[in-house]
């Protein structure tokens, strides 16, 4: 009798064996697409407007083209750029919707965000995590660097720089997905705080999208003191668990992740003693984790989890439940929650 393996077919073990080799040299597709971003290879075929060769592609960017070659050959082979025939002789390099958002200034650019998350400062910290499962105490991040994230970006400014351009990133794609799938959620508002705002990216968009609104962007002075300025848009530096700005709405997009429960509930009493109890509300734009639900997403959404845990000292994503638990918790009696095309989910809380 045979073991039941029909010849030719793919057993669950063939593919683990496969699968294996994707996590001892997982790291080199992120290496690989860090170098690819510094080298500017996105940006010289988005500049030039159409397929670039090899020679061409090297000459750009002052490559050695052998060398060049090998990355692009692993680029085209994972699809993050394709090749296309110029001429019978001749291939050509393009982008790719998914090199397109390696283009530093593109519509839809990660590559700021890329850049953070493989930096040294945030790469180290996950050398930690099973130190931090283990024994608890500080964050992978402390451990590593010596400071708090918040502090560490404080006194180094490149990094605070970095932080704020990826944090840019995700505004960029999250704030159209608001703006284009629940807009009723502005409505009536004659002004907004934007807590933890970072530059301002998000709430100038949110300002052009709704002209009536007048904005507060809020956040660390050090943060504030090199914010561009925009119109409709007021720079305030503070502290969000000393005093929130009063407006008819505060507005956190990807900051409540950073908190535990009991930092957020003190966060959030602030900002409820800083809107009008009769019509004022918070809006949160933050990941929900729906536990038995499935969609294409999820697996992000875990991974930023894992994110919080190697980053922050307590921050987590969390699920409707443990949303409710905070809300309530802070005096808000009642709030919905509304998917957008986006990581994260919109939240508005009432008094």
């Amino acid at each position: 009798m045979g073991d039941g393996k029909v010849k030719g077919s793919e057993t669950e073990d063939d593919r683990a064996g496969v699968d294996i080799w994707n996590y001892v040299f997982g790291f080199a597709k992120l290496a690989v697409v860090k170098c690819a971003i510094e080298l500017g290879i996105a940006d010289a075929i988005e500049n030039q407007g159409s397929p670039m060769t090899l020679s061409e592609l090297s000459t750009a960017l002052g490559c050695e083209p052998s060398r060049l070659y090998r990355i692009m050959r692993f680029l085209v082979h994972n699809q993050i750029f394709k090749e296309l025939t110029i001429s019978q002789d001749s291939i050509g390099y393009a982008l790719t919707p998914l090199s397109r958002r390696l283009v530093r200034r593109g519509e839809k650019s990660m590559a700021a965000f890329i850049l953070l998350e493989n930096s040294p400062a945030m790469l180290a910290p996950w050398h930690g995590l099973s130190a931090l499962v283990l024994d608890g105490g500080n964050s992978p991040f402390e451990a590593t660097n010596g400071k708090d994230i918040w502090s560490y970006a404080e006194t180094n400014p490149d990094h605070s720089k970095l932080f704020d351009e990826g944090m840019a990133c995700d505004t960029r794609v999250a704030v159209p997905a608001i703006i284009e799938g629940c807009p009723e959620v502005f409505d009536g508002l004659g002004s907004l705080v934007d807590v933890g705002g970072g530059n301002g990216t998000a709430l100038s968009m949110l300002v052009t999208a709704f002209p009536w609104i007048r904005g507060i962007n809020f956040d660390l002075p050090h943060v504030v003191d090199v914010a561009p300025k925009f119109d409709g848009i007021e720079n305030v530096g503070g502290d969000m668990f000393e005093l929130v700005p009063k407006a008819d709405a505060a507005l956190f997009k990807w900051v409540l992740h950073d908190w535990d429960d009991e930092e957020c509930i003190k966060i959030l009493n602030k900002c409820r003693e800083s809107i009008p109890q009769d019509k004022g509300k918070v809006i949160i734009v933050d990941v929900v984790l729906e536990e038995n639900k499935d969609d294409k997403l999820k697996s992000i959404r875990l991974m930023l989890d894992m994110v919080m845990m190697a980053h922050t000292i307590k921050g987590k994503e969390r699920t409707l439940k443990e949303w409710s638990y905070v809300l309530e918790e802070a005096g808000f009696t009642r709030f919905n929650v509304k998917p957008i095309n986006a990581v994260q989910s919109v939240i508005e809380a009432y008094p």
